[in-house]
């Protein structure tokens, strides 16, 4: 039996248009649901709610919530969340090169 790659293992669970996102939120502090949802407004609250799950679930985030009415809960990154930001800053100086270099690049264009 052959062990799954790790870059296949690593695309499994960040695959999602919005959990990079969140992730890098997440790597400023803590948020709410709704300052999250205000960060990205064209990711629908179902989304949303769906990512942030599959990230708990990964152990990647992890949600708190606070005893009072009404409800608080607030989402922060693990260790293991944090261990990503080398890897979203490796991301982010391509998208920057990828940007200078390219012409016909247009933000939220897809092909």
């Amino acid at each position: 039996m052959s062990e799954e790659c790790p870059v296949s293992i690593t695309l499994n669970i960040l695959n999602g248009k919005w959990k990079l996102l969140i992730i890098k939120e997440l790597l400023t502090g803590k948020k709410r649901f709704s300052e999250l949802k205000k960060s990205m407004p064209e990711v629908t609250q179902k989304m949303l709610t769906k990512q942030l799950r599959e990230l708990e679930y990964y152990g990647l985030i992890e949600r708190k919530i606070y005893p009072e009415i009404p409800p608080k809960v607030e989402y922060s990154l693990t260790p293991l969340g944090e261990s990503l930001k080398p890897v979203l800053d490796v991301l982010h100086k391509w998208g920057e090169e990828y940007r200078a270099t390219t012409s016909h690049f247009k933000a939220n264009e897809q092909v």
